[in-house]
C-alpha cells in the first residue's frame, strides 16, 4: 500500500468483512447502531452548546442579565445530557473494538495452528517475519484503529452537516473558503508525505519486532550462551537490531517533523479567519458580538472534520503499514486466498494441536536453503492405514534441490521397533517429518494411521506452559487420569520424586528451566505410557540418558505393545529394535534385518 488507494482498501476489506458479515454480525451491528445513536445525540447537543456559548457572550456585551442567566441554565441542562452521551460513545467504541479484536485474534490463531501453518511459515516462508507480533500487535491496532477511523469519518460528516448550516446562516463566504482550504491541505499532505511515511512505518514495525525477538532468544537460550561465553556476539546482534530500528525511526520522525510544521500552521489559521470575515458585520452593528465566537466554534468544527486526513495522517500511514503486514500474514495462512477462506473452528485447532508440538525439530544440515513450496512439483501421498509402511518412497528437500532418500519401500510390523541410522544430514529426521506430514516434497506413498494415534518425541522435548499433570498428559491434557496412575508412570521412568519435589501434580513451573534435559526426556517417555499411542516416533529421544535409563525406558515401551520408530546414533539402540534401516549420503538405503521385508511396488 504505497498510497491510500483501492488496493489498500481491498486488503482492509478482505480482513474486515468476515467479522461484519459472519457469525457475530448481529452483535457487532447492534453495538455499531447504538454507537451511531450516541454519536447523533452528542453531535446535536454540541451544536446547541456552541450556539449557547455565543449567546452568553452576546448577553454579556449587551449587559442583559436575564438573558445571561437563562442561557446559563440551558447550557448546564444540555451539558448534563451531553457528558454521559460522549462518555457512553467512547465506552461503546472501545467495547466494540475489543469484541472485534477477540474474534479476529481467534480467527488468526485458528488459522495459524490449522494444518500446521505455524510450521510452514517458519520453515518455508521467511518473508512472513514475526507472526507473534502480527497476531498480538497488528490485530489489536487493526481493530482499534479501523473502528476509530470509521467513527471519526462518520462523526466528521455529521459535524460538517450540522455546523455548516450554522456557518451558512452567519456568512456564506466562510463555507466556500473552508471547503477549498481543507481540500488543498489534504491533497498536499497525501501527495508529499504519503509514500515515505507508509514505507517508513512498515519498516519500523518490522525492525521493532526483530529487536524484541532477539531479546526473547537470549532468554530462551541463556544457558547455552553462558556456556559458550557468547555475550559479546549476542550483545552485538541485539545492538545491531536496535540500531536498525533507531536509524529508521530517526528518518521517520524527520518526515513527521516536516508534516507537523505544515499541519500546525495549517490548523491554527482557522482560529482567526472567522473573526476577520465576521468583523465588518459586527462593527457595522449587523451581527451580535457573540456571533464571532459562534462562527469560530462552528468553523473550527467543520474545518477539523474536513481536515481529518491531514490531522491524522501520521496515524493513517502507520495503520496502512499494519494492514499490509496483516494482509500478507492472512494470505500466507490461507495460501493467498483469504477472501474465500473460512475461519478455523475450535475443533480444527484442537486436532492440529494434538500432534504439532512433538514434531521433530529441523536439522539445518538436512533443511538446507528452503524456499516456499512449489505447487507444480510432485508431492508425497499419505494414505490412512492401520499400520505403518512406505511404498516407492522418495524424499527431497522442500526446494527439491536435493534427494535424501530414494525408492524406499518397507512395512513396519505391528508391535515391533524400527531403528533408522546413518550419517548426519542423510535424511533421518527428515524421514520422520515426512511421516508426520510436515514435508511433502518427493514422491510415493506413506501408509500410516491417523496422527491422533501417533506420538512424536523429539531430541529436545517440548515443555508446555502448565502444570506437571499437563506435562505428563500432553498432548491429550483433557483426559481424566488419577494421581496414582501419574505417579506410577513417573516411577517407571525413574522420576518417582518429581511430584513431591515441586509440590504435587498441579504445580506450575517453567519446566524447561527447572528440569534437566535427561529429566525432560524421561518425562516425555512417561507421556507414551499414559497416552498409550499405537505408534511412537522417537528422534534421538534418549540422547541425554545413561545406558541403564535408556534400557529401562525401551523395555517399558516394548511392554506397552506400541509400534515404534527410532532415530539415533548409539550402538545400544540396536538391542531394542527388531530391524535397522541404514540411510546413506548418496540417498541409498539398506535393511539389516529380515524382520522387515520390502513392500511390493
Amino acid at each position: 500500500m504505497e498510497r491510500f488507494n483501492l488496493t489498500g482498501f481491498r486488503r482492509f476489506w478482505a480482513i474486515a468483512k468476515s467479522y461484519w458479515f459472519g457469525d457475530e454480525k448481529w452483535k457487532a451491528g447492534g453495538l455499531l447502531l447504538l454507537i451511531a445513536v450516541f454519536l447523533l445525540g452528542y453531535t446535536g447537543l454540541s451544536v446547541v452548546l456552541n450556539n449557547k456559548r455565543g449567546v452568553l457572550i452576546s448577553a454579556l456585551s449587551a449587559k442583559d442579565e436575564a438573558r445571561f442567566w437563562e442561557t446559563v441554565l440551558v447550557f448546564i441542562g444540555v451539558l448534563v445530557a451531553y457528558a454521559p452521551l460522549l462518555a457512553g460513545y467512547d465506552y461503546l467504541q472501545k467495547r466494540l473494538g475489543l469484541e472485534w479484536r477477540r474474534w479476529l485474534t481467534g480467527r488468526f490463531v485458528g488459522d495459524y495452528f490449522r494444518d500446521r501453518a505455524f510450521y510452514d511459515i517458519q520453515q518455508f516462508q521467511p518473508g512472513i517475519d514475526n507472526p507473534d507480533q502480527r497476531i498480538a500487535e497488528d490485530v489489536k491496532n487493526f481493530t482499534q484503529q479501523s473502528l476509530a477511523l470509521l467513527l471519526v469519518v462518520v462523526s466528521s460528516v455529521l459535524q460538517v452537516v450540522a455546523f455548516s448550516s450554522v456557518l451558512w446562516g452567519i456568512s456564506k463566504s466562510l463555507v466556500g473558503f473552508l471547503v477549498l482550504y481543507a481540500v488543498v491541505g489534504t491533497l498536499v499532505t497525501v501527495l508529499v508525505f504519503g509514500q515515505p511515511l507508509v514505507r517508513l512505518n512498515f519498516e519500523q514495525l518490522k525492525r521493532e519486532a526483530n529487536f524484541r525477538f532477539s531479546l526473547v532468544r537470549i532468554r530462551e537460550n541463556a544457558e547455552a550462551i553462558a556456556f559458550y561465553r557468547g555475550e559479546t556476539q549476542e550483545a552485538s546482534q541485539v545492538n545491531n537490531r536496535f540500531m536498525a530500528a533507531f536509524e529508521n525511526f530517526k528518518r521517520l520522525i524527520i518526515w513527521e517533523l516536516n508534516l507537523n510544521v505544515l499541519t500546525n500552521a495549517y490548523e491554527f489559521i482557522p482560529f482567526v479567519l472567522p473573526a476577520i470575515v465576521v468583523a465588518p458585520a459586527v462593527f457595522g452593528g449587523d451581527l451580535e458580538v457573540g456571533k464571532v465566537s459562534e462562527a469560530q466554534g462552528a468553523f473550527v468544527r467543520v474545518f477539523f472534520s474536513l481536515n481529518v486526513v491531514v490531522a491524522r495522517f501520521s496515524e493513517l500511514t502507520s495503520f496502512g503499514a499494519g494492514i499490509d503486514r496483516l494482509h500478507g500474514f492472512a494470505e500466507a495462512l490461507n495460501h493467498g486466498e483469504i477472501e474465500s477462506a473460512k475461519p478455523a473452528t475450535a475443533k480444527d485447532s484442537v486436532k492440529t494441536e494434538t500432534a504439532k508440538e512433538e514434531a521433530p525439530e529441523p536439522d539445518s544440515t538436512e533443511l538446507e536453503d528452503t524456499e516456499p513450496k512449489t505447487t507444480d512439483q510432485p508431492k508425497i501421498a499419505i494414505a490412512t492405514a492401520d499400520s505403518l509402511a512406505l511404498q516407492d518412497f522418495t524424499l527431497q528437500t522442500p526446494n527439491y534441490q536435493r534427494t535424501l532418500v530414494e525408492d524406499l519401500s518397507i512395512a513396519v510390523p505391528d508391535q515391533s521397533g524400527l531403528l533408522i541410522v546413518g550419517p548426519s544430514g542423510c535424511g533421518k529426521s527428515s524421514l520422520l517429518r515426512a511421516i508426520a506430514g510436515l514435508w511433502q516434497s518427493g514422491s510415493g506413498t506413506i501408509h500410516r494411521p491417523d496422527l491422533d494415534d501417533i506420538l512424536f518425541l523429539p531430541q529436545k522435548p517440548y515443555m508446555i506452559l502448565g502444570t506437571l499433570r499437563d506435562q505428563l498428559l500432553y498432548p491429550h491434557t483433557r483426559q481424566n487420569v488419577d494421581d496414582a496412575a501419574l505417579q506410577a508412570a513417573l516411577e517407571k521412568v525413574n522420576l518417582a520424586d518429581l511430584a513431591d519435589r515441586f509440590g504435587g501434580f498441579d504445580a506450575v513451573e517453567e519446566w524447561g528451566d527447572v528440569l534437566s534435559l535427561g529429566e525432560q526426556q524421561r518425562l516425555t517417555f512417561a507421556r507414551i505410557l499414559l497416552n498409550q499411542p499405537k505408534f511412537a516416533i522417537l528422534d534421538e529421544a534418549t540422547s541425554a540418558l545413561d545406558l541403564a535409563n535408556e534400557a529401562k525406558l525401551y523395555d517399558h515401551l516394548r511392554h506397552t505393545g506400541t509400534t515404534f520408530v527410532s532415530v539415533g546414533h548409539r550402538e545400544s539402540l540396536h538391542d531394542y529394535h527388531q530391524t535397522t534401516l541404514e540411510l546413506s549420503e548418496d540417498h541409498t538405503w539398506t535393511l539389516k534385518s529380515p524382520a522387515l521385508a520390502p513392500v511390493d511396488s
